[in-house]
């Protein structure tokens, strides 16, 4: 079966780094477009970062742009999201989600597969 397992996330303090993975299996990863999106504690979904099928063609939020670099390796099946300059605004429980084609930032429930998120803490 189709699984997203994120993984990566913890508490860091502001200004510090981590590197959240996604490992997926049961779909053919390297033909489906990845996104990270992010849902902060009492607010809605929230579109990070999208990248293409051959890790050409990456997209970010503003939020995020400048500090945030989407990845992946096909050869492995995983997605990765480098976090630098992190703010407190950056907690969030993020997920990894997949879809066969481009989805707009604003439709995120087109997305084929989502993960169960981990969750990201920047508090001093």
């Amino acid at each position: 079966q189709v699984q997203l397992v994120e993984s990566g996330g913890g508490l860091v303090q502001p200004g510090g780094s981590l590197r959240l993975s996604c490992a997926a299996s049961g779909f053919t990863y390297s033909t489906f477009w990845m996104y990270w999106v992010r849902q902060a504690p009492g607010k809605g979904l929230e579109w990070v970062s999208a990248i293409g099928t051959d890790g050409g063609d990456t997209y970010y939020a503003d939020s995020v742009k400048g500090r945030f670099t989407i990845s992946r390796d096909n050869a492995k099946n995983t997605l990765y999201l480098q976090m630098n300059s992190l703010k407190p605004e950056d907690t969030a429980l993020y997920y990894c989600a997949s879809a066969r084609q481009p989805i707009a930032p604003d439709r995120l429930g087109e997305y084929d597969f989502w993960g169960q998120g981990t969750q990201v803490t920047v508090s001093s």
